[in-house]
């Protein structure tokens, strides 16, 4: 096997690995979660989980 098949076997894998990566990024299954990071930083107030509030009171 020469460099010209081993370059292609390496490009073709990277473009699999960049579809694979557009496919996640842009499925409905992570768009509540991302929806969810791009608000994090407009957050006043921190998110307190139960055990937390059962401790305050």
């Amino acid at each position: 096997m020469d460099y010209a098949v081993s370059g292609s076997i390496f490009t073709v894998l990277v473009f699999v690995c960049f579809i694979g990566i557009v496919v996640w990024a842009f499925s409905k299954k992570s768009k509540k979660r991302f929806d969810e990071a791009q608000n994090l930083i407009f957050d006043d107030e921190p998110s307190t989980n139960k055990q937390e509030s059962k401790l305050d009171e």
